[in-house]
């Protein structure tokens, strides 16, 4: 297992994140999955075996009880883990049971530490943004959380590029403590983060944690070109997150994990978190599984070295097309770009 500082803090973490969405099944989290706590051991036990060190979980997270369940597997080695909660969704049916003002994240931290059987967590994450609380507000409240010592490092989860610059301009403005990372979603078949999200975050010194890097199993290889339409698979039911704009695009990628997996004798799914992991400015990736079996396939990932070749297949037939104005840079300024600017635009000027 290979450990990354997360962003520019002394903090390093495994490539791989164990995610505990599935752990609870509680609620709407049901369809997600259903893992006791039986099968939650299991899964953290397989986990750090393989030396992730890092563990993600929500307050929203089947209700809270995901992070219970996450708190009595870990008492006993909380010294030598790392934690991730989130704060930000409805927590509760009053006014004020949601967001990031002062009162609920106060609130909610407190209670995330006492289901999580802990006093303080490694990363506190605000959970996608809450343009009605001021920013100030917001980020006061985490500063001085960090230096109560109830948390250590906080992050963004889900926030635009312009929100995390702006973000950062009043830490820097009122001499708060800063963010050191993001979490979003990226992976092959969504490289909407390239755009603002991935060369924002190489400037300014964030880490990026990748939460849900296989898109709900979209790039397990399970889904192929002659299957999309069988009974039963999300393809049939409507798939939304993360959105499929192009079906046959979708599975000429699909098509090229399968070869390059072949050619290694492993799976699709390992190939496509790989080379997640090749990305720039990629910290951890995110992994989950309802399944032990799953699990432990992902987590050989982190053992996968890939060729540049086949690094090369993988981004040529998931590249985006430009949006405005990068095609209008990419014509007629690339002979000045930095190095945050090649997050994005350094395919189009290898290729």
């Amino acid at each position: 297992m290979e450990y990354r500082h997360l962003g520019q803090s002394g903090l390093r973490v495994s490539s791989l994140t164990l995610g505990t969405m599935t752990f609870g099944g509680v609620g709407k989290m049901a369809s997600v999955g259903e893992t006791d706590l039986a099968g939650a051991k299991r899964q953290v036990d397989m986990a750090t075996e393989r030396g992730v060190n890092f563990f993600d979980t929500a307050n929203m997270y089947s209700e809270g009880r995901s992070e219970e369940i996450l708190g009595e597997v870990l008492a006993d080695r909380r010294e030598s883990v790392l934690v991730a909660s989130k704060v930000r969704f409805p927590m509760g049916d009053g006014p004020n049971d949601e967001g990031l003002s002062r009162h609920h994240i106060l609130r909610q931290c407190e209670a995330s530490l006492r289901r999580l059987r802990t006093d303080w967590l490694d990363l506190y994450l605000m959970h996608q943004w809450d343009g009605s609380t001021p920013l100030e507000e917001t980020l006061a409240t985490m500063d001085q959380l960090v230096r109560d010592g109830k948390i250590r490092y906080y992050g963004v989860s889900n926030w635009s590029a312009w929100h995390v610059m702006k973000a950062l301009q009043v830490c820097e403005r009122h001499d708060f403590i800063k963010p050191i990372c993001q979490q979003i979603h990226y992976t092959a078949q969504a490289r909407d983060a390239e755009y603002e999200l991935m060369p924002a975050a190489v400037d300014q010194g964030l880490g990026t944690m990748v939460w849900s890097p296989l898109a709900g199993g979209l790039l397990s290889g399970k889904y192929r070109r002659d299957q999309r339409h069988l009974d039963g698979t999300r393809f049939s039911q409507g798939w939304t997150e993360p959105p499929i704009h192009d079906e046959d695009r979708l599975f000429d990628l699909i098509d090229v994990l399968v070869e390059v997996a072949d050619g290694h004798g492993v799976s699709a799914a390992q190939v496509a978190l790989a080379w997640t992991l090749t990305r720039p400015g990629v910290s951890t990736a995110v992994i989950g599984a309802r399944k032990d079996e799953q699990l432990k396939d992902n987590l050989a990932s982190a053992e996968l070295t890939l060729g540049p070749d086949e690094i090369a297949a993988i981004e040529k037939v998931s590249r985006p097309a430009l949006l405005y104005p990068y095609w209008h840079q990419h014509n007629t300024a690339s002979s000045r770009l930095g190095h945050a600017d090649r997050v994005l635009h350094a395919a189009y000027l290898d290729d």
